[in-house]
């Protein structure tokens, strides 16, 4: 079994991460660290209408949802833990825009993050 498991741990990077296909490089600010250039994909960003609570005046806001695949190599190891913050930046080459997320979920399976993220957005 431990075949299968090197094999798919060799693939997260020359598949699913291949940046001729699918990742982009970005940089990862998380628990005090900056992961410069990682290889991530970064999907479903979409806005949806925020829940407002009956005592909740603020209108014109938006919860944005997406989610991050990425190596648990590349992050150092740090798996994100649910309710931390996270930064990812929008363009290759460090710099850029950060915008920052909440992590609402984080899975690993054979060396591969899957975050779910959120924030708040106008």
């Amino acid at each position: 079994m431990s075949g299968f498991k090197d094999m798919v741990t060799d693939d997260v990077h020359a598949v699913f991460l291949n940046l001729d296909e699918f990742a982009e490089k970005r940089t990862i600010r998380y628990d005090g660290e900056e992961y410069q250039d990682i290889p991530i994909v970064l999907s479903g960003l979409k806005e949806q209408e925020r829940r407002q609570l009956q005592s909740d005046h603020v209108q014109g806001l938006y919860l944005v949802s997406s989610v991050l695949h990425c190596a648990l190599s590349d992050l150092g190891g740090n798996q994100p833990e649910k309710g931390m913050r996270i930064q990812i930046n929008n363009r290759e080459g460090g710099g850029g825009f950060f915008r920052e997320f909440y992590v609402a979920s984080s899975v690993c399976e054979m060396g591969m993050l899957r975050v779910e993220l959120e924030a708040i957005d106008e």
